[in-house]
């Protein structure tokens, strides 16, 4: 008797992306799906239509034969006929923790597979014992590149201790430094949040934490950059005393606004971060082997960063949201992406010579 198994293909897979990184996004789940033998329908936000043209076409040139990765724009009546089609075994998306609870409830009614990266609320936690200066410039990087519009972004800054007084003097000279302009200038740091609407919602969001007892440290509300008036730019903003229940530390604000909640003990920012509803990424600073290894067994976070401010995989592992930042059982990227885009067949064969219930 021989007993084998094998990976087929799902054969047509939907990839819902968004704007903010609108060719990487895309190459999460791409290349896994077509080498798996599945063909793909790649939805990217209607945002940013232009980079997902620009992305598929070097495929077709190198010889992807028709058909094998298709490009379909449009808003959520687009995303909605891929959710419903009978014809779409799988759906892979990245978003909002809203628009990602939408998808995985009507693609798996449908009786889909299913994985939705959500939103993310990403604090870093700043230990005394923390070179000031380098952690410093890595939150800055963290919080304010991309203007803050991505998953991994560092939005709260958890000091403990005596951490609290010199992490904040750091990071408000990193954050008024900052250059902010055009991105095809030289020297530019940080550019516009993608649209006049997300710059009210970044404002409006500071507004209220400031009602609820926040203080300002640096306020980049009100931008005007020379040369870009037209721009919906909003510069580096960092709020202290942030409540921990109020919408500063609670929201994804994605924008560039740092909130900086202090703490006595490495114990209440694990309690604090272990309370948030999202799970996408935690980072610690610190010099302490202990504290580094308390935080990365205890912290519920998919992603987890000892002494950085990005906690992003490398392609053989997955993208490992947890709690309300992801929807699924089997992420993006590593084996995850192979198990997620292949069904397995078990196939047992025997070739008697005569019939025997003799094995």
């Amino acid at each position: 008797i021989d007993e084998v198994m094998l990976r087929q293909p799902l054969c047509v897979v939907a990839v819902i992306t968004p704007f903010n990184f609108p060719a990487m996004i895309p190459l999460w789940f791409l290349p896994y799906a077509v080498a798996c033998g599945n063909t793909v329908v790649l939805k990217p936000s209607e945002k940013t239509p232009m980079t997902a043209v620009r992305l598929v076409r070097p495929f077709a040139e190198a010889g992807l034969p028709a058909g094998v990765l298709n490009l379909v724009h449009g808003g959520k009546e687009a995303v909605d006929a891929l959710l419903d089609h009978p014809k779409i075994r799988a759906v892979s998306f990245v978003g909002s923790s809203a628009v990602a609870r939408h998808v995985y409830a009507r693609a798996a009614a449908s009786g889909k597979r299913v994985q939705c990266q959500g939103g993310a609320k990403n604090p870093v936690v700043v230990l005394p014992d923390a070179e000031m200066e380098m952690t410093g410039t890595i939150v800055a990087d963290s919080a304010f590149g991309c203007a803050g519009q991505r998953c991994l972004a560092t939005s709260l800054a958890v000091t403990v201790g005596d951490a609290t007084g010199p992490f904040t003097e750091v990071m408000a000279g990193l954050a008024r430094s900052r250059k902010v302009g055009s991105g095809l200038a030289d020297g530019i740091q940080m550019g516009p949040v993608i649209s006049g609407e997300s710059r009210s919602r970044i404002e409006g969001l500071v507004q209220a934490g400031i009602a609820e007892g926040a203080s300002v440290v640096v306020d980049g509300r009100g931008a005007r950059i020379d040369g870009c008036e037209g721009g919906s730019f909003v510069r580096p903003t960092i709020l202290r005393d942030v409540p921990a229940a109020g919408t500063i530390a609670a929201t994804e604000i994605f924008g560039p606004v740092l909130g900086l909640i202090h703490v006595a003990t490495v114990e209440d920012a694990l309690a604090l971060i272990n309370r948030s509803p999202y799970g996408n990424q935690a980072c610690l600073f610190t010099r302490s082997g202990a504290s580094a290894r308390k935080f990365k067994v205890e912290a519920q976070v998919g992603n987890l960063g000892i002494n950085l401010g990005v906690a992003a995989p490398i392609a053989m592992f997955p993208f490992s949201g947890w709690k309300g930042s992801f929807f699924g059982d089997l992420h993006a990227q590593g084996r995850d992406g192979v198990e997620f885009y292949t069904d397995k067949k078990v196939v047992i064969e025997r070739w008697p010579a005569e019939w025997s219930r003799v094995f």
